[in-house]
């Protein structure tokens, strides 16, 4: 799994409830990571319900860092901040993308992917509206006395200050959360969580694949990790690509390890993540990009 170009694999997580804010840690090789300034954060929550969760790092073509968060259980948006060296940041706000839904109940682990092909910003997430998926209303987990069932809503921004109106980004007939997406060359993979409770509890991952980031995507797979495990992140080592998630009823990170997206191998012996880390996000990056993060 050795990987010769020259790259720095960086981290970006939470730990506990969400209440402290953003923590990174780097990489040599992918697999054992060290925290950044000895894991203190980096960046506090601030908008919202005052929570960071699920934080999502991306690198931009125009060499910015772009962090988008959960806020709360109940909020109607995410959060947002911007860095150009991952110790300066803007400060952050509340991007209020589903406030034109009244039952809307949450937004959830959004995600940001830079389409090339019509130059801008996809951004989605996890979005529960009662009664408008009836078939799986009752297949999800019960919140604070709030029935949950999921599917996937995005919009587009150029500027990160304009953004499209929200809707609905992937349906696959399943309770479904913490989509990612990755750019294969010849297609798109997209990994979700299937967040059936019931009748019987999947929790589990699953892929499925679509010509663009917008889609239109086709058929999840079957499962390929464990049950009860989220926060899929990807990236490519060598000549593979390795899915890292958060096994988090059992307090550990988990990894897989596939050539095709189809055939798997469980390399979690091989991972060691930084104490306490839940979902995050794995990016490879040239090392001038973190430079000033490890400079201190």
């Amino acid at each position: 799994m050795s990987d010769t170009r020259k790259v720095v694999y960086l981290f970006s997580y939470f730990t506990g409830e969400g209440a402290d804010g953003l923590r990174l840690a780097t990489s040599e090789n992918g697999l054992t990571w060290q925290e950044v300034d000895g894991g203190l954060p980096l960046l506090p929550p601030g908008p919202g319900s005052g929570v960071m969760r699920d934080p999502h790092l991306s690198f931009g073509p125009d060499g910015v860092f772009r962090l988008v968060w959960t806020t709360g259980w109940w909020d109607k948006g995410f959060g947002y901040a911007e860095s150009c060296d991952l110790r300066a940041w803007s400060t952050p706000r509340f991007v209020p993308v589903m406030a034109h839904e009244p039952e809307a109940r949450n937004t959830w682990a959004p995600e940001i992917v830079y389409d090339r092909s019509a130059s801008h910003y996809l951004i989605f997430w996890a979005t529960t509206i009662p009664g408008r998926f009836p078939e799986t209303d009752l297949s999800g987990d019960l919140h604070d006395g709030r029935q949950l069932n999921h599917r996937l809503y995005c919009t587009t921004t150029t500027d990160f200050e304009h953004f499209a109106p929200a809707s609905l980004f992937y349906d696959g007939g399943f309770n479904v959360i913490d989509g990612t997406i990755v750019d294969l060359g010849d297609r798109f993979a997209m990994i979700v969580k299937d967040e059936t409770r019931a009748p019987i509890p999947h929790k589990h991952l699953r892929v499925t694949f679509a010509p663009a980031p917008r889609g239109p995507w086709g058929p999840a797979g079957r499962a390929f990790t464990p049950g009860w495990v989220e926060g899929p992140s990807v990236v490519r080592l060598g000549d593979a690509w390795v899915v890292y998630y958060d096994e988090y009823t059992r307090q550990r990170y988990g990894a897989m390890r596939t050539h095709d997206f189809e055939t798997w191998e469980d390399v979690s012996g091989l991972v060691r993540m930084p104490a306490g880390a839940r979902h995050g996000t794995v990016l490879d990056l040239p090392p001038d990009a973190v430079a000033a993060l490890q400079a201190r």
